[in-house]
């Protein structure tokens, strides 16, 4: 977990105890686990999401026509500068 063996984690949360308190650390640990569950649902409801639009992104890239795909997506050659804001 994280490379954080069992001693390295007692000792990390004796120290919340004395830092936050008895009455404090569950309290923080609730809200910590609340946060934790909004981000994982959060990023899954992403993932979904994109998920869902590949599927149509793809098929719409495929439908277009080849010369306006050029125009969207040059060709990157050895020979391609790019220009910089410090030029």
């Amino acid at each position: 977990m994280f490379g954080i063996g069992m001693q390295e984690l007692l000792v990390i949360l004796v120290i919340a105890l004395i830092v936050f308190g008895p009455k404090r650390l569950p309290e923080l640990a609730r809200s910590l686990g609340r946060g934790l569950a909004e981000f994982r649902r959060a990023s899954s409801d992403l993932r979904g999401a994109l998920r869902e639009a590949q599927p149509a992104a793809v098929s719409h890239a495929n439908s277009a026509e080849p010369e306006s795909k050029e125009k969207v997506l040059p060709e990157v050659t050895s020979e391609t500068s790019f220009k910089t804001d410090r030029e």
